[in-house]
């Protein structure tokens, strides 16, 4: 979808949504537009400046965009992939010791049985996983970071 600033040939301006820049070109060629004011045929493009906000300046919408896309706070997911990444995310968290940098170490205490099996998650360089992997332990990467602590 696309928003023209339009001006009839009587000096009215209005705003029209179209759905793309074609369908305004075909509309006008047909004599299809119409002012919003008087009626009359003749209808072209206004010239239109974006509008452009200042963050402190923005308030808060109070409807979807068009195309049905509110503004939202940063961290709320954006779609249906988003919230299963998230949910995933928080069941890894709350079920998965995490162990940092210690990692491949204590993976591979846990397969040769030095360490009791559990549900284990951290961090290992790519030299570290590698030798995991090459040694058939089962290991896998996690499609996000580590939370980090600011303190």
């Amino acid at each position: 979808m696309i928003r023209y600033a339009l001006r009839c040939s009587r000096g009215h301006e209005f705003e029209s949504w179209f759905q793309s820049a074609a369908a305004f070109d075909r509309l006008a060629a047909a004599g299809r537009l119409g002012c919003a004011t008087c009626g009359v045929t003749e209808v072209g493009k206004a010239l239109m400046a974006p509008a452009v906000r200042t963050p402190e300046a923005a308030p808060a919408p109070a409807s979807p965009a068009p195309g049905g896309t509110a503004e939202r706070p940063l961290g709320t997911p954006r779609d249906e992939f988003e919230r299963m990444l998230a949910a995933f995310r928080r069941h890894v968290e709350e079920n998965a010791d995490y162990v940092g940098l210690d990692f491949a170490t204590e993976v591979r205490d846990m397969h040769e049985g030095r360490a009791t099996t559990r549900a284990v998650r951290g961090e290992a360089r790519l030299e570290e996983a590698r030798a995991l992997v090459e040694d058939g332990i089962p290991v896998a990467p996690l499609p996000f970071r580590p939370r980090r602590s600011s303190n």
